[in-house]
């Protein structure tokens, strides 16, 4: 099992930032990856980016150059760092953490961006 608590949402004027947090029950290390997903009133459940246990990285096209994720240094902490935010960019933004026989989900954190 791995547990997963998200922070850091909240409400922002475009073009400012946010940096959510999900604290894992588990080192990364014994992850095979982990990630943030979106979701928008309305709208399907989408990929924002995802971090192997080695660092790889993978973004969504919209978020590349705007958003980044990475690895805390104690190991069990994926941050996502959102620049340059856009009112498209209001969700509801859930970690993601898949192992090798499981994936599992945050309760998720909400993100509203005003014009």
């Amino acid at each position: 099992q791995v547990q997963l608590v998200e922070s850091g949402g909240g409400l922002v004027q475009a073009g400012g930032s946010l940096r959510l947090s999900c604290a894992t029950s588990r080192s990364i290390f014994s992850i095979n990856r982990m990630g943030w997903y979106r979701q928008a009133p309305g709208q399907q459940r989408e990929l924002v980016a995802v971090i192997t246990s080695g660092g790889t990285t993978n973004y969504a096209d919209s978020m590349k150059g705007r958003f980044t994720i990475t690895i805390g240094n104690a190991k069990n902490t994926v941050y996502l760092q959102m620049s340059s935010l856009k009112p498209e960019d209001t969700a509801v933004y859930y970690c993601y953490a898949r192992t090798q026989f499981s994936a599992f989900w945050g309760q998720g954190t909400k993100v509203t961006v005003s014009s």
